[in-house]
């Protein structure tokens, strides 16, 4: 028992935000459908999930900006912005929060296509915006089945690249496996961004007073 506990200390905290945004990395430098994709300019983070459930919310993707990319949006003769997000003096286009420990606990599918499923939202000309689809339904299509369908047709295409296997291995474990084997797990929480009004549309690019920055590590252990 001893020795366990001697090679889980040795192993130190698992920094749960560094080894997605390292899987993602690759996965948007390796296959096709997601190399428009600057993992630069994505924050990654995590929120605790509200229960334990395995089902409910996973995974989202916050687009920083709204359609074709727009720094306003209209409505009810009010006009918004979003709140800046920048990372040093790079200003993100997106935030891919994972929800802790659900994500953690579903199967290495399961994981692999809500990835997937949330990297695909990105806008094919990442200006901040999501992909929209044609039609009502412009977000999943006409079928989240189908849609999710697909994401398993792109795991399966990125696995078989031959990725390395350190970047996915941790996929394999839950929460709790990952907490015993290294103690806890950290990463970076990012509040989600909050809409501005502004007064003039104009102003909008210079609403930067109340950006947000990546706060420091927390412990989710």
């Amino acid at each position: 028992m001893a020795r366990l506990t001697r090679l889980r200390s040795a192993l130190g905290p698992f920094d749960f935000t560094e080894a997605i945004s390292q899987l993602c990395e690759d996965i948007t430098n390796r296959h096709e459908a997601f190399l428009h994709i600057d993992m630069a300019e994505v924050a990654v983070s995590f929120a605790q999930a509200r229960s334990r459930v395995l089902h409910g919310l996973q995974a989202k993707l916050t687009p920083m900006r709204f359609e074709d990319g727009a720094l306003t949006w209209r409505r009810n003769g009010q006009t918004w912005t979003v709140q800046r997000l920048y990372l040093g003096k790079r200003e993100m286009k997106y935030i891919l929060t994972f929800y802790l420990p659900r994500f953690l606990d579903q199967s290495f599918q399961e994981k692999m296509v809500t990835i997937l499923h949330e990297l695909y939202h990105i806008s094919p000309k990442f200006d901040g915006d999501i992909r929209r689809f044609s039609g009502r339904c412009h977000v999943h299509t006409h079928s989240q089945q189908e849609y999710d369908g697909q994401m398993e047709v792109f795991a399966r295409e990125y696995l078989a690249m031959r990725p390395p296997e350190s970047l996915y291995t941790f996929l394999h474990c839950g929460f709790e496996e990952l907490q015993k084997r290294h103690g806890e797990v950290v990463g970076v929480r990012i509040p989600i961004p909050k809409l501005i009004p502004v007064k003039n549309a104009a102003r909008a690019k210079l609403i930067t007073g109340n950006s947000g920055s990546l706060p420091g590590r927390e412990d989710r252990g």
